[in-house]
């Protein structure tokens, strides 16, 4: 999988930096953008594994570029409902929502219900619903806290889940995320290959 940024960079799967999106620059003659579409990601957009995808909330500037991807299913990590503009794209692009109403919270008071993360997990763990996009509000820590849980069960490295992390949350890393992902026991859970085999819709 490959998507282009903005400055011509191709962000292959191995790439796991967050893409961040300039607004487009548009000239009067060049409203219609030669005629093509523009593929805006998401805030904090990145490949996960093949056919798993991460980022903040998509609005409707968002949605060309999901399109592209051919989700089958979408991973939503917040309590508040769904917008209507965005469950009408869903419905018009037979996507289906897996929503796991995590609060977010700020420390010292995160309560991270490991429950609902393993809920969560299995709906990745099941290559039916790829390609398939996790998100929550801004993609890092709700997010993170998924991401972390999934890179446990492919044997990561604790090192390496929490560079990742860090990668996203950035200056609002939390300890309390990483500690999260330090216990998580994933004994009781499947273990996965390296890396997930593609599946197109």
């Amino acid at each position: 999988m490959r998507v282009e940024g903005f400055e011509g960079k191709v962000y292959e799967a191995a790439d796991l930096s967050p893409l961040r999106p300039n607004p487009p620059i548009t000239t009067e003659d060049d409203n219609d953008n030669n005629g093509e579409e523009l593929f805006v990601p998401p805030l904090n957009f990145a490949m996960v594994d093949n056919g798993v995808f991460r980022s903040g909330f998509p609005d409707s500037a968002n949605f060309s570029f999901l399109q592209s991807l051919g989700l089958r299913s979408i991973i939503y990590l917040c309590p508040e409902s769904y917008p209507e503009a965005n469950n009408e794209f869903l419905k018009a692009n037979g996507i289906r929502l897996f929503q796991f109403g995590i609060d977010g919270c700020k420390e010292p008071f995160v309560n991270i219900p490991e429950e609902t993360i393993r809920e969560a997990l299995n709906v990745v763990l099941d290559v039916k619903n790829h390609p398939l996009l996790i998100h929550c509000k801004r993609g890092k820590h709700r997010t993170g806290c998924v991401v972390g849980c999934l890179r446990k069960l492919q044997r990561w490295c604790l090192s390496s889940i929490f560079d990742e992390y860090q990668r996203f949350a950035a200056a609002k890393a939390r300890v309390s995320d990483q500690r999260f992902m330090e216990k998580f026991d994933v004994s009781g859970m499947k273990h996965l290959p390296i890396t997930f085999s593609c599946s197109k819709r």
